[in-house]
């Protein structure tokens, strides 16, 4: 990465152990692709009205070339699996994996795309 990981704890403790998951998680997306320029990742339990327990919200903004990959798992508010940090870190990630998998996928098809010169005869 270009840029240092930056994590943000919002209406909660940090953890150190949270802070460790994401920063494994955000690796084995470097590893799977190397280009990556940045990522911000941002975990918070909103306060409100909640009968149960906290429930844990994660977004990630991925930059690579060209583009920043978002994921934004506001649409999870009522998922009580994510009233576990780890779960939703986990869901956050797995999430941002597919979306990086799909422009891997774009930016090598275009690749082989612009690489035949014959292509539109």
């Amino acid at each position: 990465m270009q840029t240092p990981l930056q994590i943000t704890f919002r209406d909660m403790e940090s953890s150190a152990s949270v802070e460790a998951d994401i920063r494994e998680k955000a690796g084995k997306l470097e590893q799977f692709y190397d280009q990556i320029i940045s990522c911000r990742v941002t975990i918070e339990a909103p306060h409100g009205h909640h009968h149960q327990g906290k429930l844990y919200q994660v977004g990630i903004d991925l930059g690579v070339p060209g583009e920043v990959l978002v994921v934004s798992h506001e649409h999870h508010h009522y998922d009580h699996a994510h009233e576990d940090a780890y779960v939703a870190v986990r869901d956050a990630f797995d999430a941002m994996k597919r979306q990086l998998e799909d422009y891997v996928r774009m930016r090598r098809g275009k690749v082989k795309r612009h690489e035949r010169p014959d292509a539109g005869t």
